[in-house]
């Protein structure tokens, strides 16, 4: 499949674009799934059994859903990954990319595939076949994406908790710039919504399971309680060259808090770094901001740290959404699915945000609204102190 192509110079762009968008989500498995379900307003996440301390509760969690090719894999982490890259190269294909001589391939994970490993250990006490051992290896999966295009350039997972997907991009940006790579397909995929997983960000008082995430998850509002956790699969073509891209990655910006493995720093001096550093990136001001695509957990210091950037940086001018309350929290994946919504948000004119419930923040968007163009930031507060920031824009 890759080659060269005299259209990639005719459709020649200054800055890395969005070329192509493949979802698996807890809205289902596609992209337009994933779309409908945004702008429905209602969340992804279903009443699961066998959760809580003793296993024998219900909570609320945004699962993918059973499905994918079973010749890619017997694990449905591995044919959720497979099934995002294979729309979003499709997806590309249509809008007129044609691959360059070197695509890499970069996958933004965490925990890998939690529900296999634990069956692994606990029902099949640690022996399996090889081939069905291999799956589990985080090189597995993008090597059989890899394969199946015929993309011979370089591969690697990132893993930076929270903001893993906004690591990616900013990665593929740099292997663009460099050369290492012509394009670059990234996916973020995260599978950790389960009983064990849920259990401990209970206890640290970040997610909530006993509760209809748009009543517990309120970002900027009064009464939140937290995040509802929620599992995605989303894939990007990255490319310079391609006819009908959704949006432009002006550029991006990581720091890292260096303060506690959990608890945001106090003073939120390098978020305003990592702020400032992607601004820089992108050459942009921050009076050219016009959406904010927020961390937005409903957490208590997550939004105060939101709120002081806002405030201090940024004048309160930006509007605000945070489509958590929609999705769940996706951990690993969870900028990729909140820059997937802002793409397909310049594409089709609306900002998929999710509704008020509740009184708070004056700038908040209120449910889906009509796009007006311009520049959008996405932040990402990870555990671990890992602050990251990419600026999307209208593409040259």
């Amino acid at each position: 499949m890759p080659g060269t192509n005299s259209k990639r110079e005719e459709h020649r762009h200054d800055h890395m674009t969005i070329a192509g968008i493949g979802a698996v989500t807890g809205y289902g498995w596609g992209r337009e799934a994933l779309w409908h379900g945004l702008l429905s307003g209602k969340s992804a996440a279903t009443l699961q059994p066998g959760y809580g301390a003793g296993r024998d509760e219900h909570a609320w969690v945004a699962l993918i859903p059973d499905g994918g090719d079973p010749v890619v894999s017997s694990s449905n982490y591995g044919r959720a990954l497979q099934e995002a890259g294979r729309e979003a190269i499709a997806d590309a294909s249509a809008r007129g990319w044609r691959p360059g001589g070197t695509v890499g391939v970069l996958h933004a994970t965490v925990l890998g595939d939690v529900a296999n490993w634990r069956d692994y250990y606990l029902a099949d006490h640690g022996h399996r076949r090889s081939r069905d051992y291999l799956p589990l290896l985080p090189s597995t999966p993008i090597s059989v994406l890899q394969q199946e295009f015929g993309f011979h350039g370089p591969s690697m997972n990132i893993s930076a908790s929270c903001g893993s997907a906004n690591v990616a991009l900013i990665t593929a940006q740099l292997w663009l710039d460099s050369g290492v790579a012509d394009d670059v397909i990234c996916v973020a995929t995260d599978m950790s919504a389960t009983p064990e997983v849920l259990e401990h960000f209970v206890r640290l008082g970040a997610a909530v399971g006993d509760t209809e995430p748009l009543r517990a998850c309120r970002p900027f509002q009064e009464g939140s309680r937290g995040f509802g956790m929620g599992e995605a699969s989303i894939a990007f073509i990255l490319t310079r060259s391609v006819e009908r891209p959704y949006t432009a990655v002006l550029g991006g910006g990581m720091t890292n808090d260096a303060y506690h493995v959990v608890s945001v720093d106090p003073g939120h001096t390098w978020i305003f770094d990592c702020a400032r550093r992607a601004l820089a990136a992108a050459g942009v001001d921050t009076a050219d901001v016009r959406y904010f695509n927020a961390h937005g957990t409903g957490t208590w210091q997550c939004d105060v740290a939101e709120r002081d950037l806002l405030a201090r940086m940024f004048d309160d001018r930006p509007q605000v959404y945070s489509i958590k309350p929609l999705t769940g929290h996706c951990q690993g994946a969870a900028a990729g699915i909140e820059v997937a919504a802002a793409a397909l948000g310049y594409d089709r004119g609306i900002v998929p945000a999710a509704p008020i419930v509740a009184t708070g923040y004056e700038r908040l968007l209120d449910g889906p609204t009509p796009f007006a163009g311009g520049i959008t930031v996405k932040l990402s507060l990870g555990m671990g102190g890992n602050n990251s920031m990419v600026v999307l824009g209208p593409v040259d």
